[in-house]
């Protein structure tokens, strides 16, 4: 197994096969963002009142004016309440008229809400409004949830199973479960459609990124995990434009679900890991395989070459997913790495679904968001290879920590400057979350790469569960979310200094490669 670096430099490192693995992995994380349309475009508190259509019945001409007057109480400013009504009486119209109503009550026969923004939002749809007002978050902490658990699930099935199959099964479950929560009639099976978006989102993410990484030679490994973050950060953008054009959640469900149909469709005919198979020892497979894409890449290997892994891997001695916790320096190497993961995944969706409230049109923020990313992506590709891991992901972490502190000194009465600098953290953010998808390659071993990575995203996917509930502090005082999220940021920066450089090197496959080159911080 030491040999598959060499093996791979023959077959190619980064010829058409690697560009079309990125490809075909690339298409399904630019569609991914659109599953989080209902979450995002919503109003917390849109423009409404309660319906009063049971005064009709006492006279049907009534104008909408004359009807709010009779049947809805005023707010102290003057406007009409958005939770409260006049308790229906059985009294003719002149009865109405003439005594007035003064007993109020809940709404009764839900609301009427204005459609000038959105046609439809799962606020309007499900009634979340008033008392039910928290339940918004609920939806995003069930998606955050069953992303945790896609990657607690797909983690070890990868490792078991094979890196193909653990993004084949996530996307499918993807689609059905996109049509599903369109569909949904009521928000406790919106919610359970929710959480399995989430599995198979997390499943996915994790596992096509690995699966394009362990194709690929060091001098253009970043790619792997740069290229799909660049293809999200475009999704993030085109996002926008989705919702502006359409502006109905169930809809833009339905949307979704077209592409993904034809992912599900190709996703089928990706090839497995060398690597893995070589790793499970199956290596008549991982042969024919790697023949086929030296064919592919127009290159030659020879059988003797071959051969060099076949008897490696006969005598390679198997040391489990334990070996994270045997090895005390991989054990440091995971516990940093996946802190930084959980602090960037804290800010980047504390920023992210608070989309709406930065003063300025929810999509032009959206856009923006989406469009900063991408020339982010692409120069973090460069830097990577130019500047390397260590430097990238700690100028990041500590730059996005600052720039969320510095929210802090603008209050909501700036909003271009809280957009400029939130759009500028989670930007930032979003470039150390590749440069930990980087390093979780690069740092561990064939045999428990995939637990590695299992581990570190259930770790960082924790940190998107939690960022609903760090905002809903907010009510409590607006600093307190960006305190905790930046804090984090600037912590996991300073951590970073005890990484060590990976820049250039093979990915190990054994205990004795991820350990060997790695025990001075910033050694190339």
């Amino acid at each position: 197994m030491a040999d598959f670096g060499a093996i791979l430099r023959h077959v190619g490192e980064f010829r058409t096969f690697q560009k079309l693995i990125i490809c075909a992995v690339s298409f399904p994380t630019f569609i991914l963002p659109f599953e989080f349309a209902c979450l995002l475009f919503i109003q917390s508190d849109p423009e409404r009142h309660c319906d009063t259509d049971w005064i009709l019945k006492a006279d049907a001409n009534l104008t909408r004016q004359e009807q709010l007057n009779l049947t809805v109480p005023l707010e102290q400013d003057g406007s009409f309440s958005r939770c409260r009504m006049f308790a229906p009486v059985d009294w003719d119209i002149g009865t109405i008229r003439e005594r007035g109503l003064y007993e109020t009550t809940v709404c009764q026969n839900g609301w009427v809400y204005n459609s000038e923004l959105y046609t439809a939002t799962i606020v309007t749809d499900f009634d979340l409004v008033c008392d039910r007002a928290h339940l918004p978050q609920l939806a995003q902490i069930a998606l955050m949830t069953g992303n945790l658990f896609g990657c607690l699930l797909f983690g070890p099935f990868a490792e078991s199973f094979g890196r193909r199959r653990a993004v084949q099964i996530p996307m499918v479950a993807n689609l059905i479960f996109i049509v599903t929560s369109a569909l949904c009639p009521n928000f406790l099976l919106f919610l359970l459609s929710q959480f399995l978006i989430g599995v198979g989102y997390g499943g996915f993410r994790m596992n096509a990124v690995i699966l394009a990484t362990e194709w690929i030679g060091p001098s253009k490994r970043s790619w792997g995990a740069c290229v799909t973050q660049l293809s999200g950060s475009v999704g993030q953008a085109v996002l926008a434009g989705l919702i502006y054009v359409i502006r109905d959640w169930r809809l833009a469900q339905f949307i979704t679900a077209a592409p993904l149909a034809v992912i599900c469709i190709y996703i089928w005919f990706l090839p497995e890991s060398a690597r893995w198979l070589l790793d499970r020892g199956r290596t008549e497979e991982a042969k024919e395989l790697l023949l086929k894409v030296a064919a592919v890449n127009k290159r030659t290997v020879t059988d003797s070459l071959l051969e060099k892994i076949v008897v490696k891997e006969k005598t390679e001695k198997k040391s489990g997913v334990l070996i994270l916790f045997q090895s005390s320096l991989l054990r440091k190497y995971f516990f940093i790495v996946t802190f930084a993961g959980f602090s960037v995944n804290v800010g980047f969706y504390c920023i992210s679904f608070n989309v709406g409230n930065f003063g300025l049109d929810v999509f032009l923020t959206q856009l923006l968001f989406g469009l900063t990313e991408v020339p982010s992506q692409i120069l973090c590709m460069w830097l990577l290879e130019v500047l390397g891991r260590r430097i990238s992901i700690i100028s990041t972490l500590l730059a996005g920590g600052l720039m969320s502190v510095l929210m802090l000194v603008f209050s909501p009465g700036y909003p271009v400057a809280a957009t400029a600098l939130a759009t500028s953290g989670r930007c930032l953010m979003n470039w150390a979350a590749s440069t930990c998808n980087v390093y979780v390659q690069e740092l561990f071993p064939t045999s428990c790469r995939q637990t590695a990575s299992g581990l570190g995203s259930v770790v960082c996917r924790a940190g998107g569960l939690i960022a609903p509930l760090v905002n809903m502090l907010a009510t409590y005082h607006r600093s307190i979310p960006i305190v905790i999220f930046s804090g984090l940021a600037l912590i996991s920066g300073a951590l970073g200094f005890m990484l060590p450089e990976t820049r250039g090197t093979e990915l190990p496959d054994s205990t004795d490669d991820a350990e060997g080159n790695r025990r001075r911080p910033g050694k190339l």
